[in-house]
């Protein structure tokens, strides 16, 4: 049981994110937060599953491994909305979050989780996709979520574990886990392959 086998080591979460703390408690396992200090940016050419590989693996690359003790296991994520093929990433402000949910309004969109769990001596990625269905949302709707949840800090501009998702989500196909951006049981996955090594 991975519980057992992960008290041997120190893990480490490469993520500020409330959101991914609150998850990884849940999971039972005990854990360190480091920031990872990185510019997301990445090449244009990449597709929207290879962004967010690229960009979980870059957070993991910027962290001095070598400064860790050699028992250590680090976990690097990255969450964008894509609808159209087009990658909408966190607001800057209120007027871009609304037009970002207006445009995600009484349609399907995806959200993709890319993850990256390293050792010293190997590294994994892989990804998780969960299509969204949101009701049409009034402006007034639009505007109140922004204003009560101010959702800067979320790819897409939006919580699916807030008001939004409460009242606006139609149905899910995947992970609901991973719309919050830690899909949970591929990280379970991911860790018990990187400790059986």
């Amino acid at each position: 049981m991975l519980i057992k086998k992960i008290a041997d080591y120190n893990l480490y979460l490469c993520s500020q994110s409330p959101r991914r703390k609150e998850l990884l408690r849940g999971m039972d396992l005990n854990f360190e937060v480091i920031k990872s200090n990185v510019e997301e940016s990445y090449p244009s050419s990449l597709s929207p599953v290879e962004v967010v590989e690229y960009l979980s693996n870059l957070k993991l690359s910027a962290i001095p491994l070598e400064q860790y003790p050699e028992n250590s296991i680090f976990i690097g994520c990255d969450t964008i909305v894509v609808m159209d093929q087009k990658i909408m990433g966190k607001p800057a402000d209120e007027k871009e979050a609304f037009e970002i949910i207006t445009q995600l309004s009484g349609r399907k969109h995806n959200v993709i989780t890319g993850v990256t769990v390293a050792t010293k001596k190997r590294r994994i990625t892989s990804h998780r996709t969960t299509m969204v269905s949101f009701k049409d949302f009034t402006p007034e709707e639009i505007d109140y979520y922004i204003k009560q949840y101010k959702p800067y800090d979320k790819a897409g501009g939006y919580g699916i574990q807030e008001w939004i998702g409460f009242v606006g989500i139609d149905h899910i196909e995947g992970s609901f886990y991973n719309v919050m951006g830690f899909p949970t049981k591929l990280v379970y996955d991911m860790l018990t392959e990187i400790i059986q090594d």
